[in-house]
C-alpha cells in the first residue's frame, strides 16, 4: 500500500525471535485453510482451444474474434492458437518454446508453459492485425526468445542471479519484500510495505508527471506486491507508471489503485470486497493477467494484494506469482498459503478481481 514511509529502528534479537515465531504460527494457520482436494472454481485454460477447421482447410494462418472479453485470436496453418490479443489491452499472449518455471526453495509446484507474454506498443483494437505497427511488432517477437514478462518476473525470486546495467545499477536479482517491522506499528506485520521498484534499484526515478521517486536505503533490493508488478511491467517492460494512485497516467502505485484504475481491461470485474464477492468463475483468466485480493480487514474497503497469473502447474492448479512478506519476496510458493487461484485455498478464497493491461 502507498503511504508515508517510516524509519526503521534497531531490531533486537528478542524482537526478531518473536517476529519469526509469530510468522511461523500464522503460516501454519493459513496453510490449514488450504483445503486439499476441494475445488469450487476451476480454470480450463483460455489457450487450450481445439484446432480450427478453417485454418486446417486453407493451410494458412487465420484470424477469428471471441467475446467476453472481446479479443482476436490468431491460429497457425495447423489450426493451433498462436496468439491472443484483447481489445483495450497492451499485453499479448504468444505461443512459443516450452519453458518451466519453478521455485524449489518454497514449493514443489512447477509451471511448464508455451505461453509468452509481451507488451505491445499500442492497445489492441479490432482490425489491428492490418496495421503497420502491429505487423512490425509481431514480426519481431513471434519467434523471439528474448526475455518476456514471465522471464522478468522470475529474475527476482529466491536465488535469482544479480544483473547490472551499463551504469552498474543492479536491476535484477533475489528481491526482498521489505525491511523487518521491529515495532509492530503496522499491526504486527512481519515486514514493512511501501517498497517500490526504485527502492530496489537504489536510484531516483523521474515520473512523467514531474515527480521524482526517492529511494530509501533501508528498502534496497526490496519490492512489495505492487512494487513487484511495477518493476516487471513498468521498469522492465516499459508500461507507463503513475507516481501514486492519483497522479500521472499508467499503472498506479498500489494494488487497490491498480484494481480500480481505468488502465487495461477488467477481466473479472470488481463486485465488492466481501467473501460473497469472490468471482464465481475464473475461466477467462489467461497468463499475464493481474489478480487482486482482499486479505486484511485492517485495510477497510481497499484491495491489498496483487499478483500475476503464470499458468497451470503440473498438478493442474492455476498458479500466480507475487511478492509476499512470508517468503520475503516474489514467489509462487506455499508458505503462508499456496499460490493457487482455483480451489478453496487462502488466496483462491480472497480473490476479488482481475485485469489485463
Amino acid at each position: 500500500m502507498a503511504g508515508k514511509k517510516k524509519s526503521r529502528p534497531v531490531v533486537t534479537g528478542l524482537v526478531l525471535l518473536a517476529l519469526v515465531g509469530t510468522s511461523g504460527y500464522l503460516t501454519l494457520e493459513l496453510r490449514k485453510q488450504d483445503e486439499q482436494g476441494v475445488t469450487e472454481v476451476r480454470n480450463v485454460g483460455v489457450l487450450e482451444g481445439g484446432r480450427s477447421t478453417a485454418a486446417t482447410e486453407t493451410g494458412k494462418e487465420t484470424w477469428s474474434r471471441l467475446e467476453n472479453p472481446a479479443r482476436s485470436v490468431l491460429r497457425g496453418s495447423d489450426g493451433q492458437i498462436k496468439a491472443v490479443f484483447t481489445d483495450g489491452a497492451r499485453t499479448a499472449t504468444l505461443t512459443g518454446p516450452a519453458r518451466t518455471f519453478q521455485e524449489p526453495t518454497s514449493t514443489a509446484s512447477k509451471v511448464s508453459t508455451t505461453d509468452w507474454v509481451r507488451l505491445m506498443p499500442e492497445p489492441w483494437k479490432k482490425g489491428a492485425e492490418s496495421k503497420k505497427w502491429f505487423k512490425d511488432w509481431y514480426a519481431e517477437y513471434k519467434d523471439s526468445k528474448e526475455d518476456d514478462i514471465f522471464a522478468f518476473a522470475f529474475q527476482y525470486v529466491a536465488g535469482a542471479p544479480v544483473k547490472k546495467d551499463a551504469q552498474g545499477t543492479v536491476y535484477a536479482g533475489d528481491a526482498n519484500f521489505g525491511p523487518l517491522n521491529a515495532t509492530g506499528a503496522e499491526g504486527g506485520d512481519l515486514r514493512l510495505e511501501q517498497s517500490d521498484f526504485y527502492d530496489y534499484l537504489g536510484v531516483q526515478y523521474p515520473f512523467r508527471d514531474g515527480t521524482v521517486g526517492q529511494p530509501e536505503s533501508m528498502r534496497a533490493r526490496s519490492i512489495d506486491c505492487s512494487g513487484f508488478m511495477r518493476m516487471v511491467l513498468g521498469y522492465r517492460a516499459r508500461y507507463p507508471l503513475m507516481s501514486s494512485d492519483a497522479s500521472g497516467d499508467g499503472l498506479p502505485r498500489t494494488a487497490n489503485g491498480m484494481a480500480r484504475s481505468k488502465a487495461g481491461v477488467d477481466i473479472l470485474p470488481l463486485a465488492g470486497i466481501s467473501a460473497q464477492d469472490r468471482p464465481s468463475a475464473i475461466d477467462q483468466l489467461q497468463p499475464g493477467d493481474l489478480v487482486f485480493f482482499k486479505l486484511d480487514t485492517r485495510t477497510g474497503d481497499r484491495l491489498d494484494h496483487v499478483g500475476m497469473v503464470l499458468g497451470h502447474d503440473t498438478e493442474g492448479h492455476l498458479i500466480f506469482v507475487s511478492s509476499r512478506e512470508e517468503v520475503n519476496g516474489p514467489t509462487i510458493g506455499d508458505v503462508g498459503g499456496v499460490s493457487r487461484l482455483d480451489g478453496n485455498g487462502y488466496y483462491a478464497k480472497t480473490l476479488r478481481s482481475a485485469k489485463r493491461l
